[in-house]
């Protein structure tokens, strides 16, 4: 999910310097909400993992 936003990034800063700027603005849209969707799964994962904690820690 992280590299989905690197290659939106990347897909906006080079329709950027061509002077496409609506598709760059779509693109910096998406790369945003990968970018935060990854950050909740991220933070779900984490809580998710340490409730299911080893017993005999």
């Amino acid at each position: 999910m992280l590299s989905w936003t690197l290659n939106f990034f990347i897909l906006a800063v080079v329709a950027a310097v061509f002077g496409f700027g609506g598709i760059a603005a779509g693109a910096v849209e998406l790369g945003k909400i990968c970018f935060f969707l990854f950050i909740v799964l991220f933070v779900v994962s984490l809580v998710r993992g340490r409730r299911r904690g080893d017993p005999e820690l």
